[in-house]
């Protein structure tokens, strides 16, 4: 009786423990995924960007003149035309440098004068000397003298004739700087800028400054934006594009490409290109200077099937759940993602690009699903192959119940290591 109530005492006691050990002791929670149904609809392909508003034509007005600004005719925002006067410059010592340049006119004109005299005197002396050789009253070196003497007399005709002339060009270039004191505007427009103020000296020794800006025609407006070289694919000049501004929140401007220059921009070895979009600012409510964020249609497909971004990124994780991981561990880690581990780029560039999505069989185990991507909208992307239908529902993530797990531990399906940032990516 003894050894039976020893083996009763063993018995009950193991029923203890188990019991406290089932009824207390951790139970793993059941996973649950997050799904969404594969629908149909619009993907619009868009590239972001960052530019600045500019007049399509601004030109600089400068001066080729140094001097003191003596008076403007021109301000911030004045209507000009073309050949209105926007400066002057102090004309007194032009005029004086005129003045002497027509002097120095004068007296070469008046030296050619006097070397025609003397060489007319100097013929007639030759003449003279010539008649006398044939009665010998003279010699021949006499003859070879005064012949001597009117060839240099003509050759000074020439020097004073071409000191004329030298005169001239000083007298027109004085005239020219004369005239180019009163400062005009070579076009029709807005002046954007004015860099003087009256009294001050602009030199024109090394570099013609700047005087003024003049905008052409602020009605007609251009976005100057730089787009990556991995997005300057889908760059055509005539695409659609949008903007906004700061200075009006929430209002959405509209333009297209005009052009897509060729010169490369390269800031710290990233390659980027100056894409200009024309726009049309007729209630002039934009600003040269402006700052843009810019939207640029890439492609636009309307009524396609198209899964969530969430879908593609998702890869069940091993440890996740072990009857929803695949035999191969290390193939189910890499799913969602094409090959090289880097998301896929929501342009046009990436069609036809395999991806792999996952979804529930009848039993509740995860398979994996393979389709063709085509176009992205950062938020959807198309699908464009595979066996994917309408009404098909996909996993895009996996709901972790709070608390269950450690501080900074990210759920099964967003990856680990240095894969979590890129993993986390809009696709």
């Amino acid at each position: 009786m003894r050894r039976i109530g020893i083996i009763l005492s063993v018995v009950g006691l193991g029923l203890a423990i188990g019991g406290y050990v089932f009824f207390t002791g951790e139970r793993k929670a059941p996973v649950r995924y997050r799904t969404a149904v594969v629908e149909r609809g619009s993907v619009v392909s868009i590239v972001s960007a960052t530019g600045t508003i500019n007049p399509v034509v601004s030109v600089q007005v400068g001066t080729q003149v140094s001097g003191m600004i003596k008076s403007l005719h021109a301000d911030f925002n004045s209507q000009v035309k073309a050949g209105d006067t926007v400066a002057v410059i102090d004309p007194e010592p032009f005029k004086a440098r005129r003045d002497q340049a027509a002097s120095n006119l004068e007296m070469a004109r008046a030296n050619v004068t006097r070397a025609k005299t003397d060489w007319g005197q100097r013929k007639r002396e030759l003449e003279r000397v010539r008649s006398l050789i044939d009665q010998q009253f003279v010699s021949q070196n006499d003859v070879d003298m005064a012949l001597t003497n009117a060839q240099t007399a003509e050759a000074q005709v020439h020097v004073a004739e071409a000191q004329v002339r030298q005169a001239e060009a000083a007298l027109n270039s004085a005239d020219l700087e004369l005239k180019y004191t009163v400062i005009r505007s070579p076009v029709d427009g807005v002046v954007v800028a004015r860099n003087v103020e009256v009294g001050q000296t602009v030199a024109a020794s090394f570099a013609t400054p700047n005087l003024f800006l003049i905008a052409l025609d602020l009605t007609k407006m251009q976005v100057d934006t730089n787009v990556s070289e991995s997005d300057i694919g889908g760059m055509t000049e005539g695409k659609d594009a949008t903007f906004t501004v700061d200075a009006y929140p929430g209002v959405k401007f509209s333009g297209t490409i005009r052009q897509v220059r060729l010169a490369p921009i390269n800031v710290q070895n990233v390659i980027t290109y100056n894409v200009v979009v024309a726009v049309d600012n007729q209630d002039l409510r934009l600003k040269p200077g402006m700052t843009a964020n810019v939207a640029i249609v890439v492609a636009q497909k309307d009524q396609v099937l198209k899964v969530p971004n969430a879908a593609l990124r998702f890869a069940p994780s091993v440890s996740g759940g072990g009857e929803d991981a695949s035999s191969d561990g290390k193939s189910v880690k890499k799913e969602g993602r094409p090959s090289g581990g880097r998301p896929v780029s929501g342009g046009a560039d990436t069609a036809g690009v395999t991806r792999k999505v996952w979804k529930q069989d009848e039993s509740g185990k995860l398979v994996p699903v393979s389709i063709q991507t085509g176009i992205s909208d950062g938020v959807a992307t198309e699908i464009v192959g595979g066996t994917l239908a309408e009404n098909d529902v996909v996993i895009v993530g996996q709901d972790v119940p709070r608390g269950s797990r450690a501080g900074g531990e990210l759920p099964p399906g967003f990856g680990s290591g240095g894969q979590k940032k890129s993993r986390s990516r809009s696709i």
